[in-house]
Order: C-alpha cells, then sequence, then structure tokens
C-alpha cells in the first residue's frame, strides 16, 4: 500500500475525536500541578505529600487500562467508553470535595481508572482500522492534536487560581468528562464488529495476556515505547523542583516552560509524519531515542555542574520530552501492527506499561539523594538506554500491511 493510501484511510474529524478522549489524561495530570500549594496548605500538609496524588493517578491508569483492553476485545469498544467516562465524571467530583490528602488520592486513582478508557480504545480503534504505515501517521495525528493540552493545562490551571481556589481545576475536569461522553455517544462508531470479538473468560485473559508480551512483534517495540515515554513522566514529577525551587520560576512561567516543552512534542509528532517518505517507521523511532538521548546526556553533565544557565537545562529538558513525537507514535504502530482483533488487550498492556514506568520513575526519583536536576537526569538517561537497547533488538517488519484478523 502506499503512503498516499494509507494517509486516506482516516478522517480528520476522527482522529480529533479520538485525541479530544486520550486528552483526557494530559488535563487531568497537568492542569492541576500549579494548585499543588494551595491544596497543600488547605490540607495542613507538605507539597511533597499532595505531590503523591501524581503517582497515584498513573496507578490508576496502569491498573485501569488492564480491563479495559479485554474487556475492549470482548464487547466492543463503545460500551467501555460509556463506563470508563462516567466513573471519570463521579470521581473528579469526589475530587471536588475531598477533606483530606488522602481521599484526594482515593478519588484520584478512581479518576484515573475512569479516565484511561479514551486512550486504550484511542488505539484500538486505530488498529481496528489502519494499517501499520496509516497507523504511525495516524498516531502522529493523533499526537498533534493532543499535545494541545499540556500546552494549556497548567497555563489553565494557574488562570483559574487566580479567580477560584483549587476546587474548580476539578469542576472543569467533571465538565470535560461529560463533553466527552457527549461526543462518544453521538460520533464515536463501533470499530469492532461482532463478529471480530474475542470470547474471553478470566483464565483466557490471562492467557492472552502472557501470549501477547510474549510476542517479540510486541515485546520489542513496547518496552522501546515505554521506556522512553518514561522520559516524560520523570520530567513531569522533576520539572516543578527544577524549574520552581531551584530556578525561581513563578506558576505563570513555568506553565510556560512547560508548554513549551509539549509544543515540542507537537513540533516533533508533525516532523515525524513529514519524514514518512524518507524514514521506514522503524528508522524514525531510532530518531526520536537518539534525540532523547542527547537531551538527557545535556541535563545529566548540567546536574554534575550544578547551578548552570537555565537556557541549557531547558534544551535538554526539550530534546528529552520532544523526542516523544518521534518514538512515540512509531513504537505504538510497530508493536500494535501484529495484533489483529486482540488490539485492545495489546493496547491495554502497552498503556499499563507506560504508566507503571512513570510510577516506577516516581519511587525511584524519591530514593535518589542528589539534587533534583541530576536525579532527573539519572532516570531519564537509564530509561533511554533500556529503551535504546530495546529498538536495537528490532527487526524492520517485513511488510507495512495489516494482518487478517
Amino acid at each position: 500500500m502506499s503512503e498516499q493510501q494509507s494517509t486516506q484511510q482516516y478522517s480528520t474529524a476522527w482522529i480529533m475525536l479520538l485525541a479530544l478522549l486520550t486528552s483526557l489524561g494530559p488535563l487531568s495530570i497537568d492542569m492541576y500541578l500549579p494548585a499543588l500549594p494551595q491544596m497543600a496548605n488547605d490540607f495542613g500538609v507538605s507539597t511533597q505529600m499532595v505531590a503523591n496524588t501524581l503517582p497515584a493517578y498513573f496507578l490508576g491508569l496502569a491498573l485501569g487500562q488492564l480491563i479495559y483492553g479485554p474487556l475492549s476485545d470482548r464487547i466492543g469498544r463503545k460500551k467501555p467508553l460509556y463506563f470508563g467516562l462516567l466513573l471519570y465524571i463521579v470521581a473528579s467530583m469526589l475530587c471536588v470535595f475531598a477533606s483530606n490528602e488522602w481521599s484526594l488520592i482515593a478519588a484520584r486513582i478512581l479518576q484515573a481508572v475512569g479516565g484511561c478508557v479514551g486512550v486504550v480504545i484511542a488505539r484500538a480503534a486505530i488498529r481496528d482500522r489502519l494499517d501499520m504505515q496509516a497507523s504511525a501517521q495516524a498516531f502522529a495525528s493523533m499526537m498533534i492534536v493532543m499535545g494541545i493540552a499540556p500546552i494549556i493545562a497548567p497555563s489553565l490551571g494557574a488562570m483559574v487560581l487566580k479567580f477560584f481556589s483549587w476546587h474548580a481545576v476539578f469542576v472543569f475536569l467533571t465538565l470535560m468528562g461529560v463533553v466527552c461522553l457527549l461526543c462518544v455517544h453521538f460520533f464515536f462508531k463501533e470499530s469492532l464488529s461482532p463478529e471480530r470479538r474475542l470470547k474471553l473468560n478470566l483464565s483466557q485473559i490471562c492467557r492472552l495476556y502472557a501470549a501477547i508480551f510474549i510476542d517479540r512483534s510486541f515485546r520489542l517495540p513496547m518496552l522501546a515505547g515505554c521506556f522512553s515515554g518514561g522520559v516524560l513522566f520523570c520530567y513531569i514529577s522533576s520539572s516543578a523542583s527544577v524549574l520552581m525551587d531551584d530556578y525561581g520560576l513563578n506558576q505563570q512561567q513555568f506553565a510556560y516552560a512547560f508548554g513549551i516543552n509539549a509544543f515540542g512534542i507537537m513540533l516533533l509528532s508533525t516532523l515525524n509524519k513529514k519524514l514518512a517518505h524518507q524514514f521506514s517507521v522503524l528508522g524514525r523511532l531510532k530518531i526520536g531515542g537518539t534525540l532523547q538521548l542527547i537531551g538527557a546526556a545535556i541535563l545529566f553533565v548540567a546536574g554534575l555542574m550544578g547551578q548552570i544557565p537555565l537556557w541549557m537545562v531547558l534544551s535538554g529538558m526539550f530534546l528529552a520530552v520532544a523526542g516523544i513525537g518521534f518514538t512515540g507514535p512509531n513504537a505504538m504502530a510497530l508493536a500494535m501492527s501484529e495484533q489483529g482483533s486482540r488490539a485492545g488487550t495489546a493496547s491495554a498492556i502497552m498503556g499499563s506499561m507506560q504508566f507503571a514506568c512513570g510510577l516506577l520513575g516516581g519511587v525511584i526519583l524519591n530514593f535518589l539523594i542528589w539534587n533534583a536536576l541530576l536525579n532527573m537526569a539519572l532516570v531519564m538517561l537509564a530509561f533511554v538506554v533500556v529503551a535504546l537497547l530495546a529498538i536495537k533488538q528490532l527487526n524492520p517488519p517485513a511488510h507495512h500491511e495489516r494482518p487478517h484478523s
């Protein structure tokens, strides 16, 4: 299939809908970051204690995706969306009324379990309809659109905090959940026909997970995508400490810096699409991993040197984070290319492992003893090296056509 034919397999409106569903995650993670000090003050605890709601959200994302994957392979893609988005709406309201950090952590886990349905179904729906080359294009298009969310989320959160308390952030997220639910009801068309659905019980689900995980065509790009993506979670967990505490940026300046790096993901996702004619999916994956390695190396050197110019830190962050515009869509396309009707379960494993890497990065950062910048750089560097080792073992795909289910 030619590249031109591949790019005609999906519409912009369809990608926009999938990107909207996927954007719930970045909005829920990033929008409340400027509110952490205010929330800590209200609860009478440290900012770090309230910041634990972030890895709690990652935990919910990792667990929830393991549920929706096989469920969507069994009953289709649309019904799980209804359940997950309703749960997200209820959990977001529970966040509004949280009276202490522990009730907020519990509500955030539920919010993540509900909200992660969008990313699972989006990836599975793309795989339901497209071949590998078109999937890579679609994932890149979706990343460009959904990249708007982390660009505007911290600034939007900071703007809300100028006029309202932190509770208003979760009211906004509740309304976003309602908008997504309405869009699913009126515009999302089922992409997995009944004859292609898998009849799975619990033991079969466990065997299916094991079969997918040991499949080399899935496992290697999954590891590459998860560990390269884990760099983003290291950045999210540490950027406030580095930029606000060490370099003295205020809430709005931090939001701008955060937005620039998120824009970098969109920029490189766009470039990724433009280079589709010059480089293979695997070739573009290697480019992204190399860029991330350079960025992590800059941050590592900066961390060793101590207080250095802000532009050097920002340039390292930009390369390490923006490189995901190459690694993300291409690793996903390679991982999903051979999964056929079990795409929902494969998507769940991919997503769950991504957030497990984020959780792992957060845990490791809590135990490292050096300055925040060096700690972040060390974890980023380790993650990128693991990703590159997985990429090195990948073989070019034998074909670009979609396998029969």
